[in-house]
């Protein structure tokens, strides 16, 4: 490509996102109402974390909102539609992901949920800590693959309350398995530290770190947090209903400096197995992780808006905010680079994400058209 031709359009950024969908999630589709104007519009309403229902007032000549529902309610089957989804994840890598030994990071994703849940919604309302008013949360557990600063969300999991952690685990790196990566290590949040999950990675022989919970006025993984340096020491977590698992933990000590305003000593302890690094290399190394809640923000920024109950729908559109993510890293590895002395230069600030969804805003603006007139209804 010369200075002068385009690498990438509009129109091509919209298609590759609408053959991903169109490639795993097939819909069947009757009379004006088709498979692709569906798509388009809810990846308009991502774009703009919108509505449906707002979106189709917006466009011109589009099937109405009570149209697209009805069509998306044929995905009946959450568990159908989430392996379909994680091979649509899974469509639109970057070919570095699958090279060499790889860092992976387990979290989860919580969406507030307010009021009494319907029947429908009960099993997939999950319980954490408190946060935005609510304790009651959609959750959505995520895996991802950490490479040169970018994040790639590989599988997903709609979370329902009969799910372990344990089990959330195994199914997610049973999903990604088929992508034979070489895990150097894992990334936990604190939500994994428990009995079981330390247990099973022990057995599975895979190297993780993760923060422990501190707990206990005296005694705990409070007694751990002591003097002022940092060292190294095993410990040993106890549980009435899951009995006990030793395993090594590093604590941290280091000083805010005015960070937030704050000063003095600051400690971090973490579950460690068989990381090759430095005791003072740890801190740092997981804060690598820390930049999955920008994956976060970011999918905020591609979210549709909505009030449905229906857990698959809502899986849907989750799902979909971290596909055009996918699709905007996997744009900028194969079309805004160039391979220069058997590397590949990658030129990301010349297409951002909020770029890539101008991008599609306005390619399907241009298809459909834009409402600029309203009419009183007749009589």
């Amino acid at each position: 490509m010369t200075a002068t031709t385009p690498v990438l359009t509009d129109n091509k950024t919209l298609d590759e996102v609408v053959n991903c969908l169109t490639e795993n999630l097939p819909i069947q589709t009757q009379g004006k109402c088709e498979q692709r104007n569906i798509f388009e519009i809810l990846i308009r309403a991502a774009t703009q974390r919108d509505s449906i229902e707002n979106t189709t007032k917006v466009l011109k000549n589009v099937p109405t909102s009570n149209d697209i529902r009805y069509h998306l309610e044929k995905y009946s089957d959450l568990i159908s539609l989430e392996d379909a989804l994680n091979k649509a994840l899974q469509s639109r890598l970057p070919t570095g992901i699958r090279q060499g030994q790889q860092k992976i990071a387990i979290d989860f994703n919580l969406i507030p949920y307010y009021g009494e849940p319907s029947p429908l919604e009960a099993p997939y309302i999950y319980r954490s800590q408190a946060k935005n008013g609510t304790c009651s949360f959609y959750a959505y557990a995520t895996v991802y693959v950490i490479k040169k600063h970018k994040r790639v969300t590989l599988a997903i999991k709609a979370v329902q309350q009969q799910n372990t952690l344990v089990a959330i685990i195994t199914y997610l790196l049973a999903i990604i398995e088929p992508l034979n990566l070489k895990i150097e290590r894992l990334y936990l949040d604190r939500e994994f530290f428990c009995v079981p999950v330390i247990r099973w990675l022990q057995a599975l022989d895979i190297p993780f770190e993760m923060p422990a919970i501190i707990r206990g006025k005296n005694g705990g993984t409070k007694q751990l947090i002591r003097d002022r340096r940092s060292y190294k020491t095993s410990y040993t977590l106890n549980s009435d209903k899951y009995g006990s698992v030793t395993f090594n933990v590093w604590i941290v000590c280091t000083y805010k400096n005015g960070k937030r305003r704050e000063h003095g000593r600051e400690f971090f302890v973490y579950a460690v197995y068989k990381v090759k690094l430095t005791l003072s290399l740890i801190h740092d190394d997981y804060r690598l992780r820390f930049g999955i809640e920008s994956s976060y923000r970011m999918k905020n920024q591609c979210r549709i808006k909505t009030t449905i109950k229906n857990p698959t729908i809502r899986l849907l559109f989750v799902a979909l905010a971290f596909l055009i993510i996918n699709v905007w890293i996997y744009l900028v590895w194969h079309f805004i680079s160039r391979l220069k002395r058997s590397t590949r230069q990658v030129f990301s600030d010349l297409f951002t994400l909020k770029q890539m969804l101008e991008f599609l805003r306005q390619a399907v603006d241009r298809s459909y058209g834009v409402a600029c007139e309203v009419y009183l209804p007749s009589g």
